[in-house]
């Protein structure tokens, strides 16, 4: 969890909506977090719409990023050779 610490803030759905187990963590670390409430929550917690709304851009990134088939299937035996393939896929999605 170091590299939330460096986070202003967190994205993330409404699966994540969970007091004890991302929510009190987060707001120890003094990071917000931009997680719309469930539904069925009796209090709705607020959060910041327009911050959340830039999260399709990430959600896009890694749909497309995932059209290369050795990424979607991880073909690549070492974390360090599939990071460096993710640089290379982003940084020809990135040109085009």
């Amino acid at each position: 969890m170091d590299t939330i610490t460096r986070a202003d803030a967190l994205l993330a759905d409404r699966a994540y909506d969970a007091d004890k187990r991302v929510l009190e963590p987060l707001a120890e670390k003094g990071v917000e977090a931009v997680i719309p409430s469930k539904r069925t929550r009796r209090v709705q917690r607020e959060h910041d719409r327009h911050l959340y709304k830039a999260r399709h851009l990430i959600e896009n990134f890694f749909a497309r990023i995932k059209q290369y088939r050795a990424i979607a299937t991880r073909y690549d035996k070492t974390a360090v050779i599939f990071l460096g393939s993710i640089y290379m896929v982003a940084t020809i999605d990135w040109l085009n």
